[in-house]
């Protein structure tokens, strides 16, 4: 704007100020980028903000706290430090089912599947006491654990938890069936104490309430295994040399081969599956009918 179209120093101030506002809105929208990439964007302002990794548009940043944090520790965990296994078995439930039935009485329910199934878990455990243990990383010794609290895995609008039937093995069916009933009743309404979700030594988890039929469960750390049981569909089955409709499920156990073998492990889960489908002679056995 000088003489002769002279630069002065006023055309520069004004060109510094113009190119100024011209690029803020690419150095905001460069910045945002770097905040998503780095984690940073507020979960309730990032609907217009863009993944780094897919160039989708993100909906909401959900924090890992309380038992969804503590629930993804332990998982972590054990995928980290076991070397797991798994082993299944598809079972005929039919007596087991007809069992049930029968126990119904008019002044008391008949104990559940998973009450029936955990009393053969406590048995079997009793029989293969390596399953029943932890590893002690430390001294580099496995302890096998005198009795049994048994974990029961329950899906809470909290996440998954497992609150604990302490001293199990000293409980028969009915018992059993009252207490894993009152535990999960706990969790999912939110009262479950710390001392009731904590101290399992072996978790069973009955994911045929979700309508899957198997799974190989992650082991609830620092337990050494967990049983998984699917859910039960009528199904053909062959039964003395005849095809016939049986109410079939799937037992599946995920252990830690530092513990055992597959030997136990199949010897385990082969007791449990034979007490599903002879159920009458495994309670009597134990002395529970």
């Amino acid at each position: 704007t000088g003489p002769g179209g002279v630069v002065v120093r006023g055309d520069v101030e004004r060109a510094i100020a113009e190119r100024d506002r011209l690029d803020r809105p690419e150095r905001a929208e460069r910045a945002e980028r770097a905040d998503v990439r780095s984690g940073t964007v507020d979960a309730g302002a990032g609907s217009d903000a863009t993944d780094a990794r897919t160039g989708l548009a993100v909906r909401e940043r959900v924090p890992l706290t309380g038992v969804r944090r503590a629930i993804a520790a332990t998982l972590s965990r054990s995928r980290q430090e076991i070397p797991e296994a798994t082993t299944w078995v598809d079972v005929d439930a039919t007596a087991l089912l007809e069992l049930r039935d029968r126990l119904a009485a008019p002044d008391r329910r008949a104990p559940s599947l998973l009450a029936l199934v955990a009393r053969f878990v406590v048995a079997g455990l009793e029989r293969f006491p390596e399953l029943n243990a932890r590893v002690d990383t430390e001294r580099q010794e496995v302890v096998h654990l005198a009795g049994v609290n048994l974990g029961i895995a329950a899906q809470t609008d909290r996440g998954l938890v497992v609150p604990v039937v302490r001293g199990a093995h000293r409980l028969r069916t009915r018992a059993l069936h009252e207490e894993i009933r009152r535990l999960t009743g706990a969790a999912r309404a939110g009262t479950a104490t710390a001392a009731d979700l904590t101290g399992g030594s072996f978790t069973l988890n009955n994911y045929g309430v979700l309508g899957v039929d198997g799974s190989a469960a992650i082991i609830n750390h620092p337990e050494v295994a967990i049983l998984g049981m699917g859910r039960v569909m009528a199904r053909p089955w062959v039964v003395d040399g005849q095809v016939a409709v049986r109410s079939i499920t799937q037992l599946s156990l995920v252990f830690d081969h530092r513990v055992c073998d597959g030997g136990t492990a199949g010897g385990f889960l082969r007791f449990v599956a034979d007490a599903v489908e002879q159920p009458w002679a495994a309670l009597l056995d134990l002395a529970d009918l």
